[in-house]
């Protein structure tokens, strides 16, 4: 039953925070329940592969998000794993490739991270029909081996986006898109939809930093900052990024522009990467890449594997918003109401 996998997925955001907080409508399509103890393959036995988006571990971001989760599996369930990491402007071959040599190489169950594999990870997936997939952010590449793993992004980004035109004092934000793709118009949706929430005729500006094939504006800094600090000094004071690796750009705009910026992904105030700029981190989009990765490793490694679309979001814990810094503190009632009208059905977050 769904509640089953929600009940779990809860369980595991409280541990998965201690490992790494990191960015989900709806429910679950089918049910995923991981049981401890139910019969499986020994645990010890499992190798685990995961083959990286660009930036791969250490992004701060996306990436890291799915390393905790793998990190959470290698400890607790005593996986054995291997990582890939991907390549700037790489082709779909190349995925391909990846992934095929995890899976030659007896690696089960795989994880993709990133909808740039939908294409590769549905080719290979039938190529071996005995290895269980999972594939982060995508739900076009679909199979009886094949999990989706999606977020509502939307929803913890209109909070995100309330919290900023709260705290605005100029009436003006902005928003830093990586690539111009459909995942990403989420997060500008919820984003709008929060900040007119709070002020109807509020200023928001917008910039993507590439524009398909090309997926440079996940990784690339200096870009990030040009774009933010070109909305800073056309009024903006608060600028929500969405953009990966690009994202600590963004930061380093609004520590020389004295304006405010919010995360994503992972709760990125907390993380030491950005300790020299988290004076200026408002809050992060929390997306918990790494509870929905491990919650598919346990699934699998129970014997519970099961294939088909599951969503994280707000009633599931899949998304949220980040304290850290107590800059909202004083707004955090106010975040909190919105938050249930939005798990009640009240409000209905848009995606586009």
């Amino acid at each position: 039953m769904l509640r089953n996998r929600v009940s779990k997925l809860a369980a595991a955001g409280a541990a998965g925070a201690m490992v790494m907080a990191v960015a989900a409508c709806g429910g679950s399509d089918s049910n995923t329940s991981a049981t401890p103890g139910a019969s499986a393959p020994a645990a010890s036995a499992v190798k685990v592969g995961l083959a990286y988006d660009v930036g791969g571990r250490g992004d701060g971001s996306f990436n890291d998000a799915a390393a905790a989760g793998l990190d959470k599996a290698v400890s607790e369930l005593k996986v054995t794993s291997k990582e890939l990491e991907a390549t700037q402007g790489e082709t779909d071959t190349q995925k391909e490739e990846r992934l095929r040599l995890l899976a030659q190489g007896g690696y089960n169950p795989i994880v993709a991270v990133g909808f740039a594999y939908s294409g590769s990870l549905a080719k290979v997936a039938k190529e071996f029909p005995d290895t269980h997939f999972a594939i982060v952010d995508d739900d076009a590449a679909t199979g009886a081996n094949i999990d989706n793993l999606v977020f509502a992004e939307e929803q913890g980004s209109f909070l995100v986006g309330a919290a900023a035109a709260l705290k605005s004092k100029k009436g003006d934000v902005g928003f830093v898109g990586g690539v111009d793709v459909p995942l990403i118009h989420k997060f500008q949706a919820g984003f709008e939809a929060g900040a007119k929430a709070v002020k109807p005729d509020i200023k928001i500006q917008t910039k993507y930093l590439s524009q398909p094939p090309d997926m440079s504006g996940f990784g690339d800094p200096a870009k990030g900052k040009t774009a933010a600090q070109g909305m800073y000094d056309a009024g903006a004071d608060v600028v929500y990024q969405a953009a990966g690796g690009s994202g600590g750009g963004v930061f380093d705009a609004a520590k020389a522009s004295n304006g405010l910026a919010i995360g994503v992904d992972s709760d990125q105030a907390a993380l030491p990467a950005y300790s020299a700029v988290k004076d200026v981190i408002l809050t992060s989009m929390v997306k918990k890449v790494d509870v929905a990765v491990f919650d598919f490793l346990q699934s699998d490694v129970a014997g519970k594997f099961t294939a088909g679309k599951h969503v994280y979001d707000l009633k599931a814990g899949g998304v949220d918003y980040s304290t850290t810094g107590g800059q909202l503190d004083d707004i955090k009632t106010q975040l909190d109401e919105f938050k249930q009208k939005i798990i009640n059905g009240e409000i209905t977050v848009p995606t586009s």
